[in-house]
C-alpha cells in the first residue's frame, strides 16, 4: 500500500510578499490559511497586510514534479476555453485570517443564485470565502477577482471558513466570538444557524466530505461534532489535554483527525467518538536539540493514507496512518498551517512571516483493498459496517482498527 522508504520532503517553491507599503497598526505579516480549489486549478494565500493573492496552479514548470504537470493541468478553465487566468490581488481591507474555495456549484444552486443575484450572469465558476479581522465575511469570483457578498454577523475574528463538499454553497465559519455560523450563499448570504457551546475562541471547522457532520476545534480539551442536517450537537470528544486547534476528516468520511497544543494527534472515529490513535508529535525527533512545541495544523492526504502536521518546533512532518510515528520531516521555520494539492504529489505550508512554501509528497498508488475500503465508507457508518454480515478481521478493516 505504501512506499517502503518514503523520500524526504523536498522544497519545490516558495512565495513571497513583495515588499510592504505603509500600512495602518491593524496590519499583520503572517499567512494565517493556505488553499487550493477543489479542482486544483488555483491557490490562494493570505500574504500578510490585509491581501489574498490568488495564484494560477501549477506554477512554473521548473517548480513541479515530474508527472504531476498533465494532471494540473485539466482544469474547468481550461476546458471552458477562457483563456489562461491569471494572478489577482485581493485587498480585503482587514487581515485575513480564513480562506475557503467552494466546490463547483450543483445545478440547483446555480438556479438559485441566478434567482436571488440577478447582477451575476452566472456561477458556474469558483468562489473563494475570505474571514477577516473585523468578524466579517468577504465572499469573491476568482475567475474576475470580484467581490460579491460582504457577509456580517460574527463579533470578532472569523478564525476559519469550510464550504460544504457537495456544491451547494452551504458555509461554515468559525470565529472568536465563539461560535460557529451556517450560511447560504444562494438566498444573498443569509444566515441560517448560529452554532453555540463553545466556552472559548473556536480556531477551526471542517466538514466531512459526505455532509453530514461538522467539526469545530477551539481552545478547549474537547472537539465538538455537529450535524449538517439538524445543526445539532452529536457530542463531544475528549481526549487532549490542553487546546484543539486543528482538525480535519479523512476523503471518506470514516476518520477525524485533531491537533492540539499538546504536541498530540488523535485520530478518532467520528461515528463512535472511540480514539483509534494517538500519535505524540515528537516520536521521529531522536538525539535532536529542538525543543517539542505545540501543534498548529493538521490534514489528510486526497487519498487518506498520510497526514501532514505543522509544528512550533519548526518541523513539517509527514505520517502514514499505520505506523506510529512519523515517516519523514522536513525542516521550516515559524510554520502556521498546512494542506495538501487535490491530486497529491504536493503540500503547501504557511509561515509567520507572510511566506508560502510548496513541498513534495508521497505520491502512492493505493491498494485495490484500501480503493475498495474508501469506497464502501463514503456511504456507511460505522454501525451500519458492523451490522454487515461478515468476517471480524474484515470488520475491523472496513472500520479502520487494523491495516
Amino acid at each position: 500500500m505504501l512506499s517502503p522508504a518514503p523520500e524526504e520532503p523536498l522544497l519545490l517553491a516558495e512565495l513571497k510578499p513583495g515588499r510592504p507599503h505603509q500600512f495602518d497598526w491593524k496590519s499583520s505579516c503572517e499567512t494565517w490559511s493556505v488553499a487550493f480549489s477543489p479542482d486544483g486549478s488555483w491557490f490562494a494565500w493570505s500574504q500578510g497586510h490585509c491581501i489574498v493573492k490568488l495564484i494560477p496552479w501549477p506554477l512554473e514548470e521548473q517548480f513541479i514534479p515530474k508527472g504531476f504537470e498533465a494532471k494540473s493541468r485539466s482544469s474547468k478553465n481550461e476546458t471552458k476555453g477562457r483563456g489562461s487566468p491569471k494572478e489577482k490581488t485581493l485587498d480585503c481591507g482587514q487581515i485575513v485570517w480564513g480562506l475557503a474555495f467552494s466546490p463547483w456549484p450543483s445545478l440547483p444552486s446555480r438556479k438559485l443564485w441566478a434567482r436571488h443575484h440577478p447582477q451575476v450572469p452566472d456561477i458556474s465558476c469558483l468562489i473563494l470565502a475570505t474571514g477577516l479581522n473585523d468578524g466579517q465575511i468577504k465572499i469573491w469570483e476568482v475567475q474576475t477577482g470580484l467581490l460579491l457578498l460582504n457577509l456580517t454577523g460574527h463579533q470578532d475574528v472569523v478564525r476559519d471558513l469550510s464550504f460544504t463538499p457537495s456544491g451547494s454553497l452551504i458555509l461554515v465559519s468559525a470565529s472568536r466570538d465563539k461560535t460557529l455560523r451556517i450560511w447560504d450563499l444562494n438566498k444573498h448570504g443569509k444566515q441560517i444557524q448560529v452554532l453555540s457551546g463553545h466556552l472559548q475562541w473556536v480556531y477551526c471547522c471542517s466538514i466531512s466530505p459526505d455532509c453530514s457532520m461538522l467539526c469545530s476545534a477551539a481552545g478547549e480539551k474537547s472537539v465538538f461534532l455537529w450535524s449538517m442536517r439538524s445543526y445539532t450537537l452529536i457530542r463531544k470528544l475528549e481526549g487532549h489535554q490542553t487546546s484543539v486547534v486543528s482538525c480535519d476528516f479523512s476523503p471518506d468520511s470514516a476518520l477525524l483527525v485533531t491537533a492540539s497544543y499538546d504536541t498530540n494527534v488523535i485520530m478518532w472515529d467520528p461515528y463512535t467518538g472511540e480514539k483509534l490513535r494517538l500519535n505524540p508529535s515528537y516520536g521521529f525527533l531522536v538525539d535532536s536539540d529542538v525543543h517539542i512545541s505545540s501543534l498548529r495544523s493538521v490534514c489528510f492526504s486526497p487519498e487518506g493514507l498520510y497526514l501532514a502536521t505543522v509544528a512550533d518546533d519548526r518541523l513539517l512532518r509527514i505520517w502514514a496512518l499505520e505506523v506510529k510515528t512519523p515517516i519523514a520531516f522536513a525542516p521550516m521555520t515559524n510554520g502556521l498551517c498546512c494542506t495538501f494539492f487535490p491530486h497529491g504529489g504536493v503540500i503547501a505550508t504557511g509561515t509567520r512571516d507572510g511566506h508560502v512554501q510548496f513541498w513534495t509528497a508521497p505520491r502512492v498508488l493505493s491498494s485495490l483493498k484500501h480503493l475498495c475500503r474508501k469506497a464502501l465508507r463514503s456511504f456507511l457508518t460505522t454501525y451500519q459496517v458492523l451490522a454487515l454480515p461478515i468476517p471480524k478481521k474484515m470488520k475491523e478493516f472496513l472500520t479502520y482498527r487494523t491495516f
